[in-house]
C-alpha cells in the first residue's frame, strides 16, 4: 500500500501531459539541458578565448544602437 505501482506512475504521467502538453514539457527539458551544460562549462572554467568573438558593428542587425565607451573619472 505504501509503494506506487507502474500503473500509478502511468496515470500521473498522463495527467501531467494533459495539464502541460507535450510541447511545453519538451521545451522545459531542453531549457534544463542547456542550463546543466552551461553550469558544467562554468565549473570547468573554460577560457573566453575559445568562444566566438562578438559581432562587428557592421554585422549588427539593429543600426539604431549606439556603441559608447565609458571612462571613469578619478576624484582627488
Amino acid at each position: 500500500m505504501g509503494s506506487l505501482s507502474i500503473w500509478h506512475w502511468l496515470i500521473v504521467l498522463v495527467i501531467v501531459m494533459l495539464v502541460f502538453g507535450t510541447k511545453k514539457l519538451g521545451n522545459m527539458g531542453g531549457d534544463i539541458g542547456k542550463a546543466v551544460k552551461g553550469f558544467k562549462d562554468g565549473v570547468k572554467g573554460e577560457d573566453d578565448t575559445t568562444k566566438t568573438p562578438p559581432a562587428a558593428p557592421s554585422q549588427v542587425a539593429d543600426k539604431s544602437t549606439i556603441d559608447v565607451e565609458t571612462k571613469e573619472k578619478n576624484k582627488l
